[in-house]
């Protein structure tokens, strides 16, 4: 059975999928062997699943290569963290506020974030996608972004020639050759780093208006799925009194936990579903009535502790100047450590998510190697 992963999106919560990986590999009685021959990424995720298929034909170090880049992650490596920096970004949102009638070039986002660009060019060897297709390793990697022009989620992948596109309902797949601009593109935080364009269309991160997460990897011919979510299961707080007004740290952590988290749950649930009528109606009957579709085997790993409550006891080893900022934003306090947990690129936060990834993983060894005939 063909193997599809889906790495969601979520900043720096991404670091969780590095500890699921390599438990994986640890867990392999072949450690070449590329267990996922359908990857699919969005947004940080994106980037981690590409980490792979540059090197699927040697799956091992393509996961200690990029173990070794989020254990070792500064901010700075991502977005521009220094007192010049920071201070230029909120100079000119400072002159859009007051000023903005009297501005020609307002600014794009919040965070200047030009060092990843450099971070992926200097440790990912695109080449190498093309090359662990012709030799069997990789079928296909799909990028996840969205269009800001035309609204719609558009899955870049580069695959095997069987590959097909697909176009449903604000949603496309489009056949491509992956590179920096397609990871810039689907990393983009809405408001927080920049757009990037690809051709004619300016593209912000995936997650935004991805309606079904899933679909890319059975477009491109996944038969199972495994999944690795950025958040705890059914994580929820209780309602309670509350008498100060919520924060824009607070706001914009639940905004974007609606972008990165919300849809993927949704798509789980109606997967679940379909998989739950397809096993009431017999193989021979399916075919017979022209029903195109097939149960798929799925697995999902997310984590059993809470990251913004991670994110929040490590917030401290940001550089002072992000920290100035994102106190003023009120985001360095227990409510608004979602917001941190998609900007903590520091060891301390990464490291643990990394280990939490990891141990999460191997308390399932069993099932996960069932799963992918380890």
């Amino acid at each position: 059975m063909r193997t599809g992963l889906i790495l969601t999106g979520g900043g720096a919560r991404a670091a969780y999928q590095v500890g699921f990986l390599l438990a994986v590999a640890k867990l392999s009685h072949n450690h070449r062997r590329n267990p996922f021959p359908i990857l699919c990424g969005t947004s940080a995720g994106a980037i981690n699943a590409t980490g792979i298929a540059c090197l699927a034909d040697n799956f091992g170090k393509a996961v200690a290569i990029l173990a070794g880049v989020w254990r070792n992650m500064r901010a700075s490596d991502i977005y521009r963290a220094d007192a010049v920096g920071i201070g230029i970004s909120g100079a000119r949102w400072m002159s859009t506020l007051a000023l903005g009638w009297l501005l020609r070039n307002p600014p794009r986002s919040l965070l200047d974030n030009a060092p990843l660009r450099e971070l992926l060019s200097r440790n990912l060897d695109f080449k190498g996608i093309e090359r662990a297709i012709a030799k069997g390793a990789l079928h296909a990697l799909s990028i996840s972004a969205s269009g800001y022009e035309s609204g719609e989620s558009i899955s870049f992948f580069q695959a095997h020639p069987s590959a097909e596109p697909w176009q449903r309902v604000h949603r496309l797949g489009i056949r491509a050759e992956i590179g920096v601009d397609h990871l810039l593109a689907s990393s983009a935080i809405p408001f927080i780093f920049p757009a990037t364009r690809i051709h004619r269309e300016f593209f912000g991160d995936g997650s935004m208006r991805q309606l079904a997460p899933i679909s890319p990897a059975i477009h491109l011919g996944a038969e199972r799925i495994l999944i690795v979510g950025a958040s705890q299961a059914n994580e929820h707080q209780e309602r309670r009194r509350v008498e100060t007004h919520p924060s824009l740290a607070q706001i914009a952590g639940h905004a974007l936990s609606s972008i990165f988290l919300d849809g993927l749950a949704v798509d789980i649930e109606r997967l679940q579903r379909i998989n739950q009528t397809l096993s009431a109606i017999p193989p021979e009957m399916r075919t017979a009535a022209g029903i195109p579709l097939r149960p798929i085997k799925t697995l999902i790993i997310s984590p059993s502790e809470r990251l913004d409550k991670i994110a929040a006891e490590h917030a401290t080893a940001l550089p002072r100047p992000v920290k100035l900022l994102l106190t003023g934003l009120g985001a360095m306090n227990r409510r608004g450590g979602a917001l941190t947990s998609y900007l903590l690129f520091e060891k301390p936060f990464t490291r643990a998510l990394i280990d939490l990834g990891y141990a999460d993983t191997m308390a399932r060894a069993e099932e996960v190697g069932c799963f992918l005939d380890l």
